[in-house]
């Protein structure tokens, strides 16, 4: 559930706006794909629904011990966040699990296509778990565009700015054409670009068809060079 006290908070304080909020499902399992821009784009989205969203977050989170590792479990596990092994390899086939699970109970899963927060506010190249899961859970997947927030905390600045966010809801996607293709790389190709296409055209924000991932370990190379 979100934050019985830091949900009330965040409303009062930031007054995110929403649009579109009517194609987010009133029941059943769907998948809201959103562009990340910073931290607190979890925080937001769930704020402006009814429904709960969940999130696979590290499992780091829940793990760390001590007064500091309490409130971690305290605060992601209240905004809804799941905790995974996001290491990679059979850890990634472990966390592609939990979310179908997740969507085949009928709740929402939050997911951000592009793996991390952009280096520089443009949106980059989705990776295809988000379609992985779309296919086997058979949900339809929602584009959730944020806006405003990479204003609200640039990097490097713990508190946002107090300013408004806007959150938009874009038609839900149907991907049933490709149930049972869950395995053919070229159909999660085409299913994850057209995810980022809706996305593109939801926030407005310049496409790189790279992977942000990608361009944040050239840009720490040449620091380190």
């Amino acid at each position: 559930m979100k934050s019985v006290f830091l949900g009330p908070i965040l409303r009062l304080i930031y007054r995110p706006w929403a649009e579109g909020v009517e194609h987010v499902p009133a029941e059943g399992g769907a998948i809201l794909a959103g562009n990340h821009l910073t931290v607190v784009d979890s925080f937001f989205m769930p704020l402006v629904l009814d429904r709960k969203v969940s999130f696979l977050a590290k499992s780091d989170y829940f793990t760390e011990r001590g007064v500091k590792g309490w409130f971690k479990r305290v605060f992601f596990g209240g905004m809804g966040n799941v905790p995974v092994d996001r290491s990679g390899g059979r850890a990634s086939e472990a966390a592609l699990r939990t979310a179908v699970q997740i969507l085949e109970s009928g709740e929402l899963l939050g997911i951000y296509p592009e793996g991390t927060r952009s280096p520089d506010g443009r949106l980059y190249r989705g990776k295809t778990g988000v379609a992985r899961m779309a296919l086997e859970a058979r949900v339809p997947v929602v584009p959730v565009a944020m806006i405003g927030t990479a204003e609200m905390q640039p990097a490097g600045r713990i508190i946002p700015k107090r300013m408004r966010p806007g959150i938009k809801f874009g038609p839900p996607l149907d991907f049933s054409r490709y149930y049972g293709m869950e395995t053919d790389r070229h159909v999660l190709r085409s299913v994850t670009d057209e995810i980022m296409y809706a996305l593109m055209e939801l926030s407005g924000q310049e496409y790189v068809d790279v992977y942000a991932a990608t361009v944040k370990a050239r840009a720490a190379d040449a620091k380190d060079a």
